[in-house]
């Protein structure tokens, strides 16, 4: 099973939902970077399960403990390691279907690569996972502070209720991360109206980064767009990741779809801030799309580990709308890759790999 992700930064992470605790090893990053564990433990934060009634009623702290890597307040260049503890596990509401395959989940494909499976809550492909991403996300983010980028997400499109306008202050403050102030409240109702229909809805964040350089991404085979539909793709319930205009671009003529540029910059931004695999110094954005939480509680036709059709009727703690809180580990593993990136551009010329070796002497 592949649990690392990365080039030059790599994390690991490990660890299930109802496991004693899941955790992450962060490897690559530089010594010297300024450790602000507050800020990392505010990322998670806004992850953070049981805050209000849009995500799961499962409350847990989230609380992020350093294990290594970091002295005085500042990385040493060794892996750093970091674990966050289960605190509120109901393990018992899964004893009823421990032996079913939950329809929409990896269930039948655990079951079937593996021949055995962590039935509590999925273990390993559980959403929970996730909270390690975002720790190591945040480290990310540090490092993208010294270059000048910066990472923004929020919620544009719950079910077919689609943001017009991107504010992302709003977003930050919004229950739901909702980018549009004018269309909010009707995707609250309609994340509230699935769960009280004992349903879920599907969602769609959007991920925007600034003051990305020219030249990170390293063609052919580790282009920029490439890694980024990746590292959505890997998140659970992620369905379709798009750079830029995405999909519609097939609709356009090449006159519509190309960014033409003069002597301020680009006069359109149908590519999203990528041209050949590399940033092109644009905004980059990426849209990241949902599908409905499949832990819903109506019955479900399915099978058992046995074969036989049977009817699964799941307890448990679920959130109405998993892109609520999926957008904040969008914007972690974005902002992984972006660091990765940055990391492996710095051998992009023999010109630059010189300049840091220059001594001031002839030998």
């Amino acid at each position: 099973m592949s649990n690392s992700f990365g080039k030059r930064l790599v994390m690991t992470t490990f660890g299930e939902s109802h496991g004693k605790a899941i955790g992450c090893v962060l490897d690559g990053v530089p010594a010297g970077l300024e450790i602000d564990e507050s800020f990392i433990q505010s990322e998670l934060d806004r992850r953070r399960p049981g805050k209000n009634v849009y995500a799961t009623a499962r409350k847990e702290a989230d609380k992020v403990e350093i294990l290594s890597g970091v002295f005085e307040g500042r990385s040493t260049g060794t892996p750093i390691a970091m674990v966050i503890f289960n605190t509120n596990q109901k393990s018992k509401d899964y004893g009823n279907i421990k032996d079913l395959f939950r329809p929409g989940h990896a269930d039948f494909t655990y079951w079937q690569k593996y021949g055995i499976r962590d039935y509590r809550g999925g273990g390993r492909s559980s959403a929970r996972e996730t909270a390690a991403r975002v720790a190591s996300g945040a480290v990310a983010k540090l490092m993208l502070r010294e270059i000048g980028i910066e990472v923004k997400s929020g919620i544009f499109k719950i079910g077919d209720i689609e943001a017009k306008n991107f504010d992302f202050d709003h977003a930050s403050k919004s229950e739901i991360f909702a980018l549009d102030p004018e269309v909010e409240e009707e995707q609250k109702g309609a994340v509230l109206s699935a769960k009280e229909a004992h349903d879920s809805i599907g969602g769609a964040a959007l991920v925007r980064a600034y003051g990305v350089p020219v030249g990170l991404g390293e063609p052919i085979y580790y282009k920029l767009d490439a890694v980024l539909a990746e590292a959505m793709m890997g998140i659970n319930a992620v369905k379709g990741v798009e750079i830029g205009e995405g999909t519609h671009s097939a609709e356009l003529l090449g006159s519509q779809n190309n960014d033409q540029m003069s002597k301020k910059g680009f006069l359109s931004h149908h590519a999203g801030g990528v041209l050949g695999g590399i940033s092109s110094g644009d905004t980059l954005d990426i849209k990241v799309y949902f599908k409905p939480t499949p832990s819903i509680f109506k019955p479900m036709k399915t099978l058992n580990v046995h074969g036989e059709e049977v009817v699964c009727e799941l307890k448990g703690r679920h959130d109405p709308c998993v892109a609520i809180r999926g957008s904040v580990v969008a914007e972690a593993m974005a902002s992984l890759v972006l660091a990765d990136m940055a990391l492996l551009n710095l051998g992009r010329k023999m010109e630059d790999v010189a300049r840091f070796y220059d001594r001031g002497e002839t030998l």
